[in-house]
């Protein structure tokens, strides 16, 4: 491994938290290129079990260095306090995390009108951290950066500036009383004495890595089909959730971001709200939700929770240009006495092998299913693909066939030693 690109294949929560810790063990740098605190990976070492929402996965690897970069937002307290919580479980953070100066900073105002706008008929369902909000204002050339806080004036002209507008924007749409502004500078430079440590050239630092041979795993947040430009829009997050975005939210030429492992679970889910093809009638999903503890690592809401949905993410192993799939919580699906996977759409009359382009389109979409028989038996100690029962070993083959991606990685429990190698190599203990 020189670099490589870790990608949801579907709408987030594919487990690529624990994807990403067992590629770790491999890797010199792990970087997040994109998202804020909307994230929720999960990982388990042994007994421990962590989620985490900003710091790279890698963290819990010793020895191994971490950076956040400038295509992230980064929320200060929630940072923060995701540090002090890994320091107190005995992982050193100081010297080992990077954070780009280039990162936008989420401001309250950001997190007050994400909750008030998600509301009603246009309800996206997100996750109220203030992401989406953050990412306009980056783009509206009006956001303030973690660099700024080296400049306590420059922070504080910025910082007022950008309040004072929310407060007319929120006044005028929602009644709300305004924010002070000389108190979101006060506690954000509050912070800044704790985080400023972490802060440098975050871009430069993964550039000089991959320049000398070092091993970069590039950690992406949420999954392809949330991405901005290529995901179900308006359902989708604020940022380039696949490969696409490596480039720009890590600084790196696009020749040396490496191959790309494409995680899917083995069934689908999706939280809030959006199309999805696939879902399951509530009674089997509330099933299968228990079963694979679907309930979201950073809100705790309930996934919607559906079978396997190949021509979505075939689609999104295509724009992704994935060379590696990863196929998680493949346990779960044990005690299944028939299992399914869509493989096309029947869609306005027609069936059709293609993802449609727009939400509304897909909203109309009827699955066309694949049957395959489902196994009995408890998988979770199983060491090597020869021992698979030979119905999991079938159904593992028909998705490598239908989204046309070879399954190099199964797992089939939460641990790093429930980890089956088809083609990568994986991190050690």
């Amino acid at each position: 491994m020189s670099s490589r690109v870790v990608v949801g294949l579907q709408w987030g929560d594919e487990g690529k938290g624990k994807v990403i810790d067992v590629l770790a063990g491999e890797a010199d740098l792990v970087v997040r290129y994109q998202g804020g605190g909307n994230a929720g990976h999960t990982v388990q070492v042994g007994h421990e079990h962590y989620v985490l929402h900003l710091v790279p996965a890698g963290i819990l690897r010793p020895g191994t260095t971490c950076v956040i970069g400038g295509g992230c937002v980064v929320d200060p307290e929630l940072l923060l306090a995701e540090i002090a919580q890994l320091e107190s479980r005995g992982h050193r953070v100081q010297g080992r995390l990077v954070v780009s100066a280039r990162a936008h900073l989420v401001l309250p105002a950001h997190k007050r009108w994400d909750v008030l706008r998600d509301k009603g008929a246009n309800r996206i369902g997100t996750t109220g951290r203030g992401i989406g909000p953050c990412y306009a204002d980056k783009v509206a050339r009006t956001g303030v950066r973690v660099g700024d806080l080296r400049d306590p004036d420059l922070f504080g002209n910025l910082t007022r500036a950008n309040v004072a507008e929310k407060n007319t924007i929120l006044s005028a749409l929602y009644g709300e009383p305004p924010s002070d502004p000389e108190e979101v500078v006060k506690r954000y430079l509050y912070f800044a004495e704790r985080l400023l440590p972490h802060v440098g050239d975050a871009e430069a630092r993964v550039r000089e890595a991959l320049g000398s041979g070092k091993r970069v795993l590039f950690e992406g947040a949420q999954g392809l089909l949330l991405d901005v430009d290529a995901g179900t829009y308006p359902f989708v997050t604020g940022s380039s959730a696949g490969p696409g975005g490596v480039a720009t939210g890590a600084g790196v030429p696009p020749s040396q971001t490496g191959d790309v492992v494409g995680v899917v679970k083995a069934y689908a889910t999706r939280v809030g709200e959006g199309p999805f093809p696939t879902e399951l009638p509530p009674e089997e999903a509330a099933r299968l939700r228990e079963r694979g503890a679907e309930f979201g690592a950073t809100t705790g809401r309930p996934r919607r929770c559906g079978w396997f949905d190949a021509v979505a993410s075939r689609y999104a192993a295509a724009v992704s240009g994935a060379d590696h799939l990863a196929v998680t919580k493949l346990d779960i699906l044990g005690g299944e006495k028939k299992l399914r996977l869509a493989v096309a759409y029947k869609l306005d009359g027609r069936e059709t092998t293609e993802f449609p382009g727009d939400a509304v389109a897909l909203h109309r979409a009827e699955p066309v299913y694949r049957e395959l028989p489902g196994w009995t038996e408890d998988i979770t100690d199983v060491t090597s693909e020869a021992r698979l029962p030979e119905a999991c070993r079938r159904y593992l083959d028909a998705i490598e066939e239908e989204v046309g991606v070879p399954a190099s990685l199964v797992s089939v429990g939460p641990e790093r030693r429930q980890s089956l190698a088809r083609g990568v190599e994986v991190g050690r203990e």
